[in-house]
């Protein structure tokens, strides 16, 4: 199909060169007829050479159209899957925010919800579940954000506003056209509104414990007191205010600011007030104080304003800067710090410091000096175990010399781990401790090493190359295995090289067809379909590898490749399964060999038995040495007579055609007639046997096919004279066994069979020489067991003491009843 600005250009060129004939003024000029004759003659010429010339040039341009078409197809894939790996990026950031994103993309069809839900709704993971406003917003806020997203969706109105949850959380609203498309933005603020207080609630008053959670919070020096006016508790800015102010209490209590003249007057304004009173109270020691006192339920709290004035004072006199600001700051952390002064005494500490090393409050209020709180840390055994002691608590206190912080491990005798950071106090020559819990931190790091080192090993152990890709197409986990199979050097796959980048230099390693195969397995990778399913398949290499492959989409999004190397196990296989092939091509070619033969020979042996009973009986007298020979030739193709038989009827049961016809036997009768076949078998040679027949009383009736239960008893009666001395006792017993089943025993006085050998004797064609016996074809047992079997019996061989073999053959008494219970 040729583009249609080709075709045109190809009439123009046809045209032209017509009309540059028809035109030419030597053809149209009536004076020169020859001319016009010659040019006439020349014109097939003239336009076939045109025509091949535009076929070459027409062939050209195709050509170059197709490769350009080509190279714009290959390059529009790359870009796609370049885009697509980049939007499944900007989904994973987009889902990782802390916000839930709606998007209305065209009316009448379900909004998108992208964003983890939970993080606006508790527990809730449907994303459906944020558009049911009513069910998780106040009904007023519902309504006002169901009325913007009107505006917003029909007349394009942007809006950002807060509406209040159930629960009293904050959640921040943010509404934009992008692209004609609404979107709305929700984001908790983490602020929540509380409650207001309606009936007798709000005439109730606080009690100490709710008013403590608050004072707590003040950097201003803060108080409780019971009803009788005596302090029940004081924050750390005031405890750091008494300390500036010189003040000591009791041990184990605070200091009052205040004398109980003073505390009584305060009592009473409360009392007569009846509500929150403020006012300025002077102090011997603090000058004027800006006081509010406010009542309580069972007592009273205040707090007071420092004057201004004082800190400046107090630093010229002390010389260090006053740090209660950081009282505050400290009590608030839940890391262990303490501040000491440059005369290494206490100045502020926190509850977690006093919690970590279990030190009493009481006694660390009392400002204690660096050095007895190590002593009485080395008594209880806090401290890390050092042979020379004070020789470690020199080296300690010299971070009162530091310009620097530092940073010390204590590996502490309970198992814990601190790191010590030593800070210099700016201003005041003293030092500030952070004491940092690294126990379950080093325990987690510990534990993540190790199982990153057992992942590592197990996964450099794996026999098949493994690769995980990241959302953003690059590699972020492998094993040796993988730069093995596809020659790519460890160094560059450590650093994480992007899945492009892999394909270049696998095509580069496998120019025939690397480039084609992971063009393929990165479509796998970059497939962005949250409903894909893993894939798996077989990769046959250019240089005769066979590798299977599974690519695996992981529950965070990346996607992990196994590569195996099945070559040779692929081969073991079309090497077994040519060999099957030539078994059974074998064992059918036998199956028609024998088949074959045992009818071919059987008409040439017809032939010698009828010959040899002419010789016997009508060709006249035969001395006794032609009478034996004739006896022989008789014996001998009876024998082989019996021998094709045999195999004969294994290939009709090997075919799976061989039927059995029964009815009511005489046991008697059957073991004549094998003793018959014996004798015919046996004539005119030296190996006859004489046998003894023992028939029990009271056998059950015998329902089974005659004709293979005779072939039984003469091949047992056969195999006993070839393993006899001749002129030797052969006995056949028939028994009953249960009130359904018929023994027939067979007994010889022969060289008795080893334990090794009895097995083989019922396997085809495994005929054995035991201490000079005779060696048959290896059929008789074996045509035995397949007859006893077809009537659903069994056969046993035993050797007796001192010499001989039992061979014991059990049929069901009635064989059509077993036949019937067997199919």
């Amino acid at each position: 199909m040729q583009p249609a600005g080709f075709r045109k250009r190809a009439g123009v060129a046809a045209l032209s060169a017509t009309g540059l004939v028809l035109a030419s003024p030597v053809l149209a000029s009536p004076i020169a007829p020859l001319a016009a004759t010659s040019l006439s003659a020349a014109a097939p010429y003239a336009i076939t050479l045109g025509a091949a010339g535009f076929a070459l040039v027409s062939a050209l341009l195709a050509l170059k159209w197709r490769r350009e078409a080509d190279a714009a197809r290959a390059d529009s894939g790359e870009r796609l899957g370049a885009m697509r790996a980049a939007l499944d990026e900007f989904e994973t950031l987009l889902a990782g925010m802390p916000e839930v994103t709606i998007i209305w993309r065209d009316t009448g069809i379900e909004p998108s919800v992208l964003g983890p839900v939970s993080a606006l709704l508790p527990g809730e993971t449907r994303p459906q579940a944020v558009l049911e406003f009513r069910t998780w917003l106040d009904p007023e806020a519902a309504r006002e954000l169901a009325a913007r997203l009107t505006d917003l969706r029909i007349e394009g109105r942007m809006f950002e506003t807060s509406v209040t949850a159930r629960d009293g959380r904050i959640v921040r609203a943010t509404g934009r056209l992008v692209g004609g498309t609404a979107v709305v933005r929700l984001r908790s603020s983490g602020a929540s509104i509380e409650p207001p207080l309606r009936g007798d609630a709000l005439a109730r008053l606080p009690s100490p414990a709710e008013a403590q959670a608050v004072l707590a919070s003040l950097t201003i020096p803060a108080w409780l007191r019971d009803k009788d006016g005596l302090l029940i508790y004081a924050n750390a800015a005031y405890l750091h205010f008494t300390r500036t102010l010189g003040l000591k209490g009791e041990r184990g209590t605070a200091p009052d600011i205040f004398d109980a003249v003073t505390r009584e007057k305060h009592l009473k304004a409360l009392e007569d007030a009846a509500d929150t009173i403020a006012f300025t109270e002077p102090h011997p020691a603090a000058g004027g104080l800006d006081l509010v006192l406010f009542p309580l339920s069972g007592g009273s709290a205040g707090y007071c304003y420092p004057p201004v004035t004082r800190a400046k004072p107090a630093e010229a006199e002390t010389g260090q800067p006053d740090l209660g600001h950081l009282t505050t700051v400290i009590d608030a952390l839940a890391t262990p710090i303490a501040v000491f002064d440059k005369r290494r005494q206490l100045t502020h500490y926190n509850t977690a410091y006093a919690r970590f090393w279990g030190l009493d409050i009481a006694w660390l209020n009392t400002a204690p000096d660096e050095r007895a709180i190590l002593d009485r840390l080395r008594t209880q055994g806090m401290l890390p175990a050092e042979t020379d002691y004070r020789d470690w608590r020199a080296r300690h206190l010299m971070s009162y010399a530091l310009t620097s912080p530092r940073e010390t491990p204590w590996y502490l005798p309970d198992g814990r781990c601190a790191n010590v950071i030593a800070a210099p106090a700016t201003g005041t020559g003293g030092v500030i401790y952070v004491f940092e819990d690294m126990t379950e931190r080093l325990e987690l790091e510990t534990r993540h090493n190790a199982l990153i080192h057992v992942q590592r090993e197990t996964l450099n152990a794996l026999s098949e190359g493994v690769a995980v890709f990241g959302t953003n197409g690059r590699l972020r986990l492998h094993n040796p295995r993988l730069a093995l199979l596809w020659s790519l050097p460890m160094a560059s796959l450590g650093n994480h090289p992007h899945i492009d980048d892999m394909a270049r230099a696998c095509a580069q390693a496998f120019p025939e067809d690397g480039a084609r195969i992971w063009a393929d397995l990165k479509q796998r990778v970059v497939d962005l379909d949250p409903n894909r399913m893993d894939t798996k398949g077989r990769i046959n290499r250019a240089d005769g590898r066979l590798l299977d492959y599974a690519v695996v989409r992981l529950p965070d999004g990346q996607t992990m490749m196994t590569f195996v190397d099945v070559s040779e196990s692929a081969n073991y296989e079309r090497v077994l399964r040519e060999r099957n092939e030539a078994l059974i091509a074998a064992d059918r070619l036998k199956d028609t060999f024998v088949q074959n033969v045992s009818y071919e020979l059987r008409s040439p042996l017809t032939n010698i038995i009828g010959f040899a009973d002419l010789l016997a009986n009508d060709s006249g007298p035969l001395n006794d040495k032609q009478r034996s020979y004739t006896d022989y030739i008789r014996a001998s193709s009876a024998n082989l007579g019996l021998l094709i038989d045999n195999i004969l009827d294994l290939a009709t049961v090997d075919a799976g055609i061989a039927q059995l016809h029964p009815e009511q036997l005489d046991i008697a009768q059957l073991i004549e007639k094998a003793r018959a076949g014996l004798s015919a078998a046996f004539a005119g040679t030296d190996a006859a046997v004489d046998i003894t027949v023992e028939i029990e009383d009271g056998l059950p009736v015998l329902v089974a096919d005659g004709t293979r239960i005779v072939q039984v008893l003469y091949n047992l009666l056969s195999n006993a004279a070839r393993f006899s001395d001749p002129g030797s006792e052969v006995r056949v017993r028939v028994s009953a066994r249960g009130p359904d089943h018929i023994a027939f025993a067979v007994e010889d006085d022969g060289a008795g069979i080893p334990e090794d050998m009895r097995s083989a004797m019922f396997q085809r064609f495994e005929g054995q020489s035991v201490e000079g016996r005779q060696r048959g074809a290896g059929l008789g047992l074996a045509i035995v067991k397949t007859f006893v079997n077809l009537h659903g019996g069994t056969v046993l061989i035993e050797s007796r003491e001192p010499r001989g073999t039992r061979v014991t053959v059990i049929v069901p008494a009635n064989a059509a009843l077993a036949l019937n219970a067997g199919e």
